[in-house]
């Protein structure tokens, strides 16, 4: 069998990502965190870093910007899928991510982010593993606040 065709051949299966595969972590952001971020991002709604702006809108409280969160929910699910702590190297590529904003993440709320893996196929063309995660981050013990689909092509790494 020539290289061409072994590129093309259909893996049966991987254990680099499974089907109901699940990552979490909980986060917190302090008001000082949600400023500096805002800040460092170039969001300068007030809603972000003026308590005095903050309560007199509609939620009455700093606010974490949308972004800051999914931030933190793609940098979970990235590293979690590009690891290599369980003697498998991976390489990881994040194609696309949508989000939809549910409620606010307020300071010092705590915030568990969570993906789960819907579904896995083989991409010839691109080489590995394409596969979609469900996502949230929910406030514990309440509502979710964002979620999320993503879709991420994981491969063995090299040596």
């Amino acid at each position: 069998m020539n290289a061409t065709a072994d590129l093309n051949a259909t893996p049966a299966t991987t254990t680099l990502v499974s089907v109901g595969e699940i990552c979490e972590r909980i986060v917190r952001f302090s008001r000082e965190d949600i400023a500096t971020f805002a800040r460092l991002t170039g969001d300068t709604n007030p809603l972000h870093h003026d308590v005095q702006a903050a309560q007199r809108a509609r939620h009455g409280e700093i606010i974490a910007s949308g972004q800051q969160t999914t931030a933190q929910l793609i940098g979970l699910i990235a590293s979690h899928f590009s690891r290599s702590d369980d003697g498998q190297a991976r390489e990881l590529l994040c194609l696309n991510f949508n989000f939809s904003f549910k409620a606010p993440v307020f300071a010092e709320q705590e915030l568990m982010l969570y993906w789960r893996v819907a579904n896995v196929e083989w991409n010839a063309t691109l080489g590995g593993w394409l596969f979609h995660a469900d996502g949230r981050a929910t406030v514990r013990n309440a509502h979710p606040c964002v979620i999320g689909r993503g879709t991420l092509l994981v491969k063995a790494g090299g040596a």
